[in-house]
């Protein structure tokens, strides 16, 4: 999980002022993450920040170093892999225990410690030792389930560089009795976020890799008691009918 000092937690000085809250993007490079590290590192050791400032600019830094060591692939995501003429490497993968891919005909592939953005380079080296100038594309997903007020439950499959309202809408989009300001996403009994929190990472179009979301993660969109019609469509817009400068952001992390 990159760093999300900017999107939740905090007041908003604190979030302009701690460095490398601009870096959430999935695609960002370990050269990158690197100078993030590096600057967190300064601004913990500097007298210009309060101890609280501080103390946040470790907690980030360890996280970076963290990424840096595991890469970005959890157990239970999804790959999708695209070797032209090998059509039997051409499919979605899930990755399994010990971070690692497991395609036909070849060895498990190791994806410990890759960056999303290096998985197609890193895929190419792999698959050079059995294809022959192997020509690779790939694409990070992530399953996650949806419930509640949509208009099919169930689970989903979705890019890590989407944002939560495209995750509503792949399951349908939402119903007339969704309650959006209710709207939480979970995990096993945790809430990982709710109310505010899902209205502000929503506004700044954070994606779910940003977020940190997981395989396996719960979307839970509530239902409520009959509602008036101008209520429910005063919902339905405040949170689906969204600017599309905000969608585009959503689509650029």
């Amino acid at each position: 999980m990159l760093v999300l000092v900017a999107i939740v937690g905090g007041t908003a000085r604190a979030h302009a002022q701690i460095p490398g809250a601009e870096l959430t993007q999935v695609q960002v490079t370990r050269e990158s993450l690197l100078d993030l590290q590096q600057r967190l590192e300064e601004a913990a050791a500097s007298g210009t920040y309060s101890g609280e400032l501080r103390a946040r600019a470790r907690e980030q830094a360890e996280r970076v170093r963290q990424r840096l060591a595991d890469g970005d692939f959890q157990v239970g995501d999804r790959v999708y892999l695209q070797v032209d003429a090998e059509t039997a490497l051409t499919d979605t993968f899930v990755v399994r225990q010990g971070r690692v891919l497991r395609l036909p005909g070849i060895p498990d592939v190791p994806v410990q410690g890759v960056l999303r953005s290096e998985l197609a380079s890193h895929l190419t080296r792999e698959l050079a030792q059995y294809v022959r100038n192997p020509v690779v594309r790939t694409q990070s997903l992530i399953r996650v389930t949806v419930t509640g007020a949509v208009g099919s439950q169930g689970f989903y499959t979705v890019p890590v560089e989407a944002g939560v309202n495209e995750v509503l809408l792949a399951a349908g989009g939402v119903g007339g009795t969704a309650r959006l300001d209710r709207l939480r996403i979970e995990r096993g009994n945790e809430v990982l976020y709710e109310k505010e929190e899902v209205e502000r990472v929503v506004t700044l179009g954070a994606t779910l890799d940003a977020l940190g979301v997981q395989a396996g993660d719960r979307f839970v969109v509530p239902a409520t008691v009959a509602r008036n019609w101008w209520q429910t469509l005063q919902s339905v817009n405040a949170f689906i009918t969204l600017p599309l400068s905000i969608l585009a952001v959503s689509r650029a992390f």
